[in-house]
């Protein structure tokens, strides 16, 4: 299991951290996804290298992508 946190400046409130957990709640192989408006990270437990780059890529396509 490989964790992740993620930093997202254009979290701004619960229901951006809503969203996010919502929809990266749907991509396999993620566990424990929690996202934080105060911090604007996002955290999670990935089962694969693979699973962690869909997870990029979904939240830059729902309008949060990751500051690397």
């Amino acid at each position: 299991m490989i964790h992740k946190t993620y930093q997202i400046p254009s979290i701004s409130c619960g229901h951006c951290t809503a969203t996010i957990e919502r929809e990266l709640a749907v991509l396999p192989g993620l566990q424990n996804i929690s996202a934080d408006a105060n911090t604007k990270q996002i955290s999670l437990n990935a089962e694969t290298d693979t699973a962690l780059r869909e997870a990029e890529n979904l939240l830059t396509e729902i309008g949060y992508p990751p500051v690397t």
